[in-house]
């Protein structure tokens, strides 16, 4: 009896009729599209979210370093790959983040600044006035011991150039530098008439010798004060943070590369970050979920927090297979070095980003 073939519908190739998958290419020989294999199909091919998924997902709550060390040892294929985990709970997270907490934010930041910034708290009348008076104070805390004391060479005369080089060189640095104490209702005025944006920046103080950043500072520094709109500045800066990440995460292995420069190559820290900071934001997910639903205490909040140092000091200790001592040390460094003088550069550039380019 002759064989019968049938010819794969993906790679136009022939094989048995009796084969349930494509030798060839491993489609399946009768996939008939549902509405089921449809979005199982997305899910799988994008986020591998399948057994190993879950294979994967307990290990890395409750066993520290446990995934790192099977990846390491070969086991590629049982759990899920270490930057595929990373990227799905980094997208997840990101996602709870922006709809439970950034969202509720952006508005409220956004309706403060309105409200505040609706009318300046200060009048220019009064502003004027309060500058005299310091002013006053100042000039007559310098002139009148001159006076008072008869010093030689000082006549009323001398005391009325000193007093007018003084007032002089005051109203000279009131503008100097970059500056946004501007004349609130001669911008408003220009912006009333649709002055051109050159105008309004010469009367927020910026000078003609202006470089591109510094024009740039003052273009959105416009755009802000005509929209209040800094929980766009907050939205942007939370976008710029899952592609920061990509630079963070390698810096921290880079961090444990020097720590254990003789633990293999760097390529082995990077597994071991990879799986630390899906542990992270899979804590952070649970911990904005569970707020969600039930306001827990704050305390509680930051012990769970606190309780990942834990868990990175005994994932350090079976991945690195170092005692106590050495593992706590080398944690603690690496945490406060991360933490201390990392973190705190990447907020400052995050915050910069997010206000050039909301």
């Amino acid at each position: 009896m002759e064989k019968q073939y049938e010819t794969c519908k993906n790679c136009e190739e022939d094989f048995e009729k009796d084969f349930r998958f494509c030798p060839h290419c491993g489609q399946k020989s009768k996939d008939e599209l549902t509405i089921g294999v449809l979005f199982y199909n997305t899910i799988t091919n994008y986020f591998s979210f399948d057994a190993r998924f879950f294979k994967s997902f307990f290990p890395l709550l409750f066993k520290p370093g446990y995934l790192a060390s099977r990846f390491i040892e070969g086991k590629r294929l049982l759990y899920l790959h270490p930057a595929q985990l990373y990227l799905f709970i980094s997208v997840m997270f990101f996602f709870l983040l922006t709809v439970v907490v950034v969202r509720d934010k952006v508005e409220e930041i956004d309706i403060a600044l309105k409200k505040t910034l609706e009318k300046p708290i200060i009048s220019d009348s009064t502003r004027v006035k309060a500058e005299k008076a310091i002013d006053s104070i100042k000039l007559d805390s310098i002139l009148r011991p001159l006076k008072e004391k008869g010093l030689v060479g000082i006549d009323k005369k001398q005391v009325k150039v000193l007093d007018s080089l003084i007032k002089k060189e005051t109203s000279k640095n009131k503008n100097y530098g970059t500056t946004f104490d501007f004349n609130i209702k001669k911008v408003d005025s220009l912006i009333l008439i649709n002055a051109q944006n050159e105008a309004v920046f010469k009367a927020m103080g910026m000078r003609d010798d202006a470089g591109s950043l510094k024009r740039k500072f003052y273009e959105q520094s416009l755009k802000f004060y005509k929209q209040r709109n800094g929980g766009q500045i907050m939205q942007a800066a939370i976008d710029t943070i899952p592609i920061s990440l990509f630079i963070l995460l390698p810096i921290f292995a880079l961090i444990l590369k020097l720590l254990f420069y003789k633990r293999g190559t760097y390529s082995h820290h990077l597994v071991f970050s990879f799986y630390y900071f899906s542990f992270l934001f899979t804590v952070f997910s649970l911990i904005l979920i569970v707020n969600y639903f039930w306001d827990i205490s704050d305390w509680l909040d930051f012990l769970i927090v606190i309780s990942t140092y834990f868990y990175l000091l005994i994932a350090i200790k079976r991945f690195y297979k170092q005692g106590w001592f050495l593992s706590f040390f080398k944690s603690g460094l690496a945490s406060f070095v991360y933490l201390m003088l990392v973190i705190p550069i990447a907020i400052v550039i995050i915050g910069l980003v997010g206000f050039l380019f909301y």
